[in-house]
């Protein structure tokens, strides 16, 4: 598959992890939502959930289920705190993990915020459901975070990786 191969509209479902957060603050899902309609995609679905092992596990599973799914952003929980547990709650559901860009993330954080960087539990990879293979990305809470992610990263990269996707479950 060429490098080229991108999926041009994609259904992506956004996760915000939050005990404090509502619908009218939750600015890091606004700006995952903005950054996915301005490259043509579409938010699925948008949920907001506590800091909830059970809870995070029971949504990602479902999305990851569910064939008009196409990928998952998850904001918030990756942090060093004892209520930081969306990446100890996905993790399991992954098939395989994409290292790099959690290498990527923290890196340009980095360059943002200095050493704090090394705190963010950043990852990403895929989960095998009956959906087929969907891409996920665990970011950081904090609106300056995920506007680098989404900014930076996620976007320039979120259609090729789709294409590759949809090119296993074809196979």
């Amino acid at each position: 598959m060429s490098h080229q191969t991108q999926v041009e509209q994609a259904s992506v479902a956004v996760l915000t992890v939050s005990d404090s957060r509502s619908r009218a603050s939750d600015r890091s899902g606004d700006i995952i939502v903005e950054h996915l309609e301005q490259h043509g995609h579409v938010a699925a679905s948008r949920l907001i959930v506590a800091d909830d092992a059970p809870a995070i596990t029971e949504i990602v599973k479902a999305w990851s289920d569910d064939s008009n799914v196409d990928a998952i952003i998850v904001t918030g929980g990756t942090g060093p705190s004892r209520r930081d547990v969306t990446v100890d709650a996905v993790s399991p559901l992954m098939s395989a993990t994409l290292p790099g860009f959690g290498e990527l993330f923290r890196h340009r954080s980095y360059e943002e915020i200095g050493p704090a960087a090394m705190l963010s539990r950043a990852s990403a990879g895929w989960c095998d459901g009956k959906g087929g293979r969907t891409p996920i990305f665990l970011l950081p809470g904090s609106p300056a975070a995920v506007e680098l992610a989404m900014g930076q990263l996620i976007m320039s990269q979120l259609g090729h990786l789709l294409a590759v996707c949809a090119s296993e479950k074809a196979s």
